[in-house]
């Protein structure tokens, strides 16, 4: 059984894993910089020279970002009110921007997520064993 706060007991990463998964990873508050706002085309190359402040009120206006971290340089990505990524397909729980995913995901177990509350912890372990508790 996988624990969400124990990286030795989620499944190992293989090429089709995530064909029979729903996506739990993808529930997860993604933090990001802004070359992975560049690949995912939220932010263009033009916008680099403005103050980082300035593109961080932009996108919280846009609802593209939940927070930002002005000490760190870390954006939050929004997430849907049920708390998936936005980028999540909500019929077939793929990443609609796989290819310009940000580097959070790429790296994924290795890098995040944060930890998450005791009460998302208990959703997830109600959830269906393999399809939900995955954790690649």
């Amino acid at each position: 059984m996988a624990d969400i706060e124990r990286l030795d007991t989620w499944v190992k990463y293989k090429n089709g894993l995530c064909d029979d998964c729903m996506g739990s990873c993808c529930s997860m508050p993604v933090e990001v910089r802004l070359p992975d706002l560049v690949r995912m085309g939220v932010v263009d190359e033009f916008e680099l020279e403005e103050p980082i402040k300035n593109i961080a009120k932009r996108l919280e206006k846009q609802r593209l970002i939940q927070h930002f971290n002005f000490k760190r340089e870390l954006f939050t990505l929004a997430r849907r009110a049920n708390g998936d990524c936005m980028h999540l397909d909500q019929k077939t729980r793929l990443c609609t921007i796989y290819e310009r995913r940000p580097n959070t995901c790429r790296n994924h177990p290795k890098v995040g997520p944060k930890r998450i509350p005791a009460i998302r912890r208990r959703s997830l372990s109600i959830a269906t064993p393999r399809r939900e508790r995955c954790f690649t």
